[in-house]
């Protein structure tokens, strides 16, 4: 029998050591607002907070972690304690977010611990486009993608919106720029998406835009996202 106080010190042990290797593998986002107006930032896993100029928000998620997302949201009206209504990335109205956001939006997205034990992590402009983005590791391994290019500006008058530019696939909702149906195994670039492809070498332009635009690191590396890096 253990006692009393060699127990408490025994619990006290294995707490810290989960705490420990809670820590050592969880994944750490980093994410740094360098745009000179405030941006909202919506994480999933994660919830939200608003950023200044300048501000940075630590986002943490576990090993196994798959559909992670960090987006910005800009035009943004607090309402009450949790209410936040955005005219890019909204979440359902909220601050935390517990839901994706709403096109347009610049998309950090990212899986853990996958395949080969890999990180796998992206930039996609297949929700449209709304603020320059970077998405890049910053321990163990060297390479990631980085969005500067203004899409904004020369968006294509029928994927304009408010605050951004959507992606062909939101705005003409049309198969050939989803890769849905007679276009699911075989969907080419086109045009449009070449717009967004020309813009953002680095990201995602469309569904199946894979082979140029997804980055991997072996599984226990930290990174870091940038608005206007």
């Amino acid at each position: 029998m253990i006692p009393s106080k060699s127990l408490s010190i025994f619990c006290l042990f294995v707490v810290l050591v989960t705490l420990i290797s809670t820590s050592t593998h969880a994944a750490t986002f980093t994410v740094q607002n360098n745009c000179p107006y405030t941006i909202w930032a919506g994480a999933v896993p994660g919830g939200g907070k608003r950023m200044n100029t300048g501000d940075t928000w630590i986002v943490t998620a576990n090993p196994g972690q798959t559909g992670g997302r960090i987006w910005p949201r800009t035009g943004c009206t607090p309402n009450g304690a949790n209410g936040l209504k955005c005219i890019t990335g909204d979440c359902g109205g909220v601050l935390q977010c517990t839901a994706y956001g709403t096109p347009p939006n610049t998309l950090a997205e990212y899986g853990l611990k996958q395949f080969n034990n890999l990180d796998f992590f992206d930039i996609s402009l297949v929700d449209g486009f709304n603020v320059p983005m970077s998405f890049l590791p910053v321990n163990g391994c060297s390479k990631g993608p980085t969005c500067r290019g203004d899409l904004i500006g020369p968006c294509p008058a029928q994927l304009k919106a408010a605050g951004g530019c959507n992606n062909p696939c939101t705005a003409l909702k049309d198969d050939k720029y989803c890769c849905l149906n007679n276009f699911k195994d075989n969907c080419p670039a086109t045009d449009l998406s070449r717009y967004f492809k020309g813009k953002c070498p680095d990201a995602y332009s469309y569904p199946k835009d894979d082979a140029t635009s997804t980055y991997t690191c072996p599984s226990g590396t930290n990174y870091k996202v940038t608005f206007c890096p």
